[in-house]
C-alpha cells in the first residue's frame, strides 16, 4: 500500500519513496473531486453531516499525504525528491485554487450560514462556516469566469514562483564552502566551531577546516573569528546568496519582482487596493495603516535605544580595538567584544552550559508544571536518524498528543526554524484523533563523545518552536477548522511561542536545565546575573532592525508599484533612511534571500512577529505577578488561548486570559525601553 494514503496512524517515513507521491496525489486528487462534485449536486439542505464534515474528511486526508511530501521536502531534500514534489505542486494549487472558487460550495456555505441549521452548530462549527464563506470571497468564489480564470493562472504561478524561490536559496547556500587551511587564520574561533568545521573538511576527504553558509558555521565565524577578512568573505557569500552574484540559474531577483505583481494584480482582481490589504482580511490588524502607525510608533520609541546602541558600539571598536570605522562584517564579532567587556562573559562560555541532555529535559518539566502533563519518549518510523519522537500525556495518562524533534543542521535541509502539523486534532467515528507536530531547527550536532550544545540564544529558539506545537498539541477544539493553530489569525500565532521564550529568562528555570559539558557544574547564579544584565544588550537595535523588515514587507505590498522606477531594493533602502541605523553594503541583497515573505506565510503579515511580541509580553506579565510556573495561571492560559485554538477571534482569548485588551508597556519593558513609554 501507498504509504501516503496510509491515515491509519503515524506516516510511514521509513516506506516512502519520491516514487510515492504521484499516485498517491492523483488518486486523492481525484476521490476529492468526486466527493466534491457528489455533495454539490445533493438537493437536501446542506447540514453539517451532510456537507461540511465529509468536505472535512476529504481534504484532511489530502493535507495529511502533502503535508508529508511538503515536509520531507524541506528536511530530507534531493534531486528525485524535489522534482516528485514540483511535479505535484501545480496539481495542489490547482485543486485548491478550484475549490476556493467553486460555486456550488460557496452557495451551501452562504445556506448553510443563513438556514436555522446554524443556530444549532457549536461556536466552533459557526467559526469554521464564517471563515470558509470569507475564504469563499478571498480564493475568487465572486468573480466572474474570466476572473477565475486569471485568478487561477496568478495561483498556479505564484505557488511555482515561491517554490523556486526557496530552492534558489536552499541550493546557493549549499554550493558555497570556504576551505581554510592555515590554523593561523582560526584565532578567536571556539574550540567547537573549529571542530566542527575540521570534521566537515574530513567528511569531504580534504585536510583543513570547511566553513559553509549553514547558520551553525557561518554565525562563529562572524561573532568570534579576529580574521576580518574570513569574516568578510563569509559575510559577503551569505548576503549575496541567490543574487546576480552568484550563479545567473540561482537568482531570485526576477522572482521577487514577478511575485510582487501577481500578488497585487490578484488582490486587485477581488476588489482590493493592494495585496496588504488582502492580507489583513485574515489578520487581527484591519487597515495596513493601523500596521504601519503600530511599527512606527515602534520604530520613534526604539530609536533613540538603537542610536544610543550603535554609539556606544561604535566607542569601544575605536579605543578598545582601534577600529576607526565598523564595516558589516564587523557587528557581531565587536558586539560579542562588548558584550564580555561589560558583563565579563560571552556566548560561547555560557554555551558550555547548555547541553541538550539537560535542556530538553528542562524545557520539558516548564510544561510538565504549568499544565499538569508528562513528557515521554516514543517510537514512530523517522525520516532521519537524529529524529526524536514523544508523547505527551494528562494526568490520567489519556494521550494528549506527540511530537518529532528534529533539531540539527544538514545540507538538505532548509534554513530556520519552523514548527508544522502532521496530525490534527479533531473527532472521529473511532473517538479523538491525537494531534502531531514537526519541531524542526538548525543547531549544531553533537561533535566527538559530547552532546550538542546549545547557545542561550538556540536555547531561546527552541522555547518558541516548543510554544507553536503546544499550539497545535494542547487545543481542546474537535472540529479540523479551527483546531489548534487552524484558524488562528496570522498576526497571533506568534502569541504562544514568543510567549515561551519569557521563561529563559527566569533563574529557577534555567538553573536546573543546565550542566556544563566538562564539569558537569550548573550554571552559576553570578554568570546568569551578568546575562539578564545582558539581557536587552543593544535590543534597540534589534528591534529597529525587525520593524526595518516589517516595512519593507509591508511597503512592498502596499504602496510599491512593482511596474514603476523604483527596484525592491531602492524601497529597502529608503525603509532604513526612515528606521534602520546599521546601514549595509550596497552589494547586500537582503530580499533575494527574505524568503519568510517570498517563499513563506508572512507576506505583508512580517510585522506580526512584534504585534504578537506586544501580545506575549502582556501575556506573560500576568504569570510574572502570579508566579512565573503558578499551575492556576497556567491553566488558565492553557483553557483561554491554547485550547480554544481558532474556534474564536484572537483579541477575545486574549481578553479572556488578561482580563483587559493588551497594551505596549510590557514588550518596552521586557525590552529595557520602558522609559520610552
Amino acid at each position: 500500500m501507498n504509504p501516503l494514503l496510509d491515515f491509519s496512524g503515524l506516516p510511514r517515513f521509513a516506506d516512502f519513496t519520491p516514487a510515492h507521491v504521484a499516485p498517491a496525489i492523483d488518486q486523492l486528487l481525484e476521490e476529492n473531486r468526486a466527493l466534491i462534485a457528489r455533495i454539490a449536486a445533493d438537493a437536501a439542505t446542506p447540514d453539517w453531516n451532510n456537507f461540511v464534515g465529509p468536505l472535512e474528511d476529504a481534504n484532511e486526508r489530502l493535507h495529511r499525504a502533502w503535508g508529508q511530501v511538503g515536509h520531507l521536502n524541506a528536511v530530507m531534500n534531493s534531486p528525485e525528491l524535489r522534482e516528485a514534489y514540483n511535479a505535484a505542486l501545480p496539481k495542489i494549487t490547482q485543486y485548491y485554487t478550484e475549490l476556493g472558487q467553486h460555486e456550488g460550495l460557496y452557495r451551501k456555505f452562504k445556506a448553510l450560514r443563513a438556514g436555522s441549521a446554524f443556530a444549532a452548530l457549536s461556536p466552533a462549527q459557526q467559526k469554521i462556516v464564517a471563515n470558509e464563506v470569507r475564504d469563499f470571497r478571498l480564493g475568487g468564489a465572486d468573480l466572474p469566469a474570466a476572473g477565475k480564470q486569471r485568478y487561477t493562472e496568478i495561483s498556479d504561478r505564484l505557488s511555482m514562483l515561491t517554490s523556486r524561490f526557496s530552492d534558489n536559496l536552499l541550493d546557493a547556500t549549499n554550493a558555497w564552502s570556504h576551505l581554510v587551511t592555515d590554523a593561523a587564520e582560526l584565532a578567536g574561533l571556539p574550540d567547537d566551531a573549529r571542530e566542527a568545521a575540521r570534521a566537515a573538511a574530513e567528511s569531504d576527504k580534504q585536510t583543513g577546516w570547511k566553513f559553509t553558509l549553514h547558520a551553525p558555521s557561518y554565525m562563529p565565524v562572524l561573532q568570534y573569528a579576529d580574521n576580518r577578512a574570513l569574516r568578510e568573505r563569509l559575510y559577503r557569500a551569505y548576503v549575496t546568496r541567490a543574487s546576480e552574484f552568484g550563479d545567473a540559474k540561482l537568482d531570485n531577483t526576477p522572482l521577487i519582482t514577478e511575485i510582487v505583481s501577481l500578488r497585487r494584480e490578484m488582490a486587485q482582481l477581488l476588489g482590493f487596493k493592494n495585496f496588504a490589504e488582502y492580507s489583513l482580511e485574515a489578520k487581527m490588524a484591519e487597515t495596513p495603516a493601523q500596521v504601519l502607525e503600530f511599527l512606527r510608533e515602534l520604530a520613534v520609541r526604539a530609536k533613540p535605544y538603537a542610536q544610543r546602541d550603535l554609539k556606544e558600539l561604535q566607542d569601544f571598536a575605536r579605543t578598545q580595538l582601534g577600529m576607526k570605522e565598523l564595516a558589516a562584517w564587523d557587528y557581531a564579532y565587536v558586539s560579542e567584544k562588548l558584550r564580555v567587556a561589560q558583563y565579563a562573559f560571552s556566548e560561547n562560555e555560557v554555551k558550555q552550559y547548555f547541553p541538550e541532555t539537560t535542556v530538553l529535559p528542562g524545557m520539558f518539566k516548564v510544561v510538565e508544571t504549568l499544565y499538569g502533563l508528562s513528557i515521554t519518549p516514543a517510537e514512530a518510523p523517522q525520516w532521519h536518524e537524529d529524529v526524536r519522537f514523544f508523547s505527551i500525556r494528562d494526568r490520567s495518562g489519556a494521550l494528549v498528543g506527540q511530537f518529532y524533534l528534529d533539531l540539527y543542521a544538514r545540507p538538505s535541509k532548509r534554513g530556520g526554524a519552523w514548527m508544522d502539523d502532521a496530525i490534527t486534532r479533531r473527532s472521529t467515528a473511532q473517538g479523538t484523533q491525537a494531534p502531531v507536530a514537526y519541531l524542526n531547527c538548525n543547531f549544531t550536532p553533537p561533535v566527538g563523545k559530547k552532546p550538542a550544545l546549545f547557545t542561550h540564544d538556540e536555547v531561546i529558539t527552541l522555547f518558541h518552536e516548543f510554544g507553536h506545537g503546544l499550539h497545535h498539541l494542547l487545543t481542546r477544539v474537535d472540529y479540523l477548522g479551527v483546531s489548534g493553530i487552524n484558524g488562528v489569525e496570522w498576526d497571533a500565532v506568534e502569541l504562544p511561542s514568543q510567549f515561551m521564550e519569557n521563561f529563559c529568562w527566569e533563574w529557577g528555570v534555567v538553573e536546573p536545565m543546565t550542566r556544563h559539558a566538562d564539569s558537569g557544574a550548573t550554571l552559576p547564579k553570578a554568570l546568569f546575573n551578568k546575562m539578564l544584565a545582558a539581557k536587552n544588550f543593544q535590543s534597540g537595535m534589534h528591534t529597529v532592525r525587525q520593524i526595518e523588515f516589517s516595512l519593507f514587507d509591508l511597503r512592498l505590498h502596499y504602496d510599491f508599484d512593482p511596474a514603476g522606477a523604483q527596484t525592491a531594493l531602492q524601497l529597502l533602502d529608503e525603509v532604513r533612511r526612515e528606521v534602520a541605523v546599521v546601514f549595509p553594503p550596497d552589494y547586500n541583497r537582503f530580499p533575494n534571500n527574505f524568503s519568510h515573505i517570498f517563499a513563506g506565510g508572512y507576506a505583508a503579515g512580517y510585522y506580526s512577529y512584534k504585534w504578537a511580541e506586544v501580545l506575549s509580553a502582556d501575556a506573560y506579565s500576568l504569570f510574572e505577578e502570579n508566579g512565573v510556573l503558578d499551575p492556576q495561571t497556567g491553566m488558565r492560559f492553557w483553557n483561554e488561548v491554547l485550547a480554544v485554538g481558532g474556534s474564536r477571534p484572537a483579541l477575545e482569548s486574549f481578553v479572556a486570559f488578561r482580563g483587559r485588551e493588551p497594551n505596549i508597556d510590557a514588550l518596552l519593558r521586557h525590552n529595557g525601553m520602558a522609559q520610552a513609554a
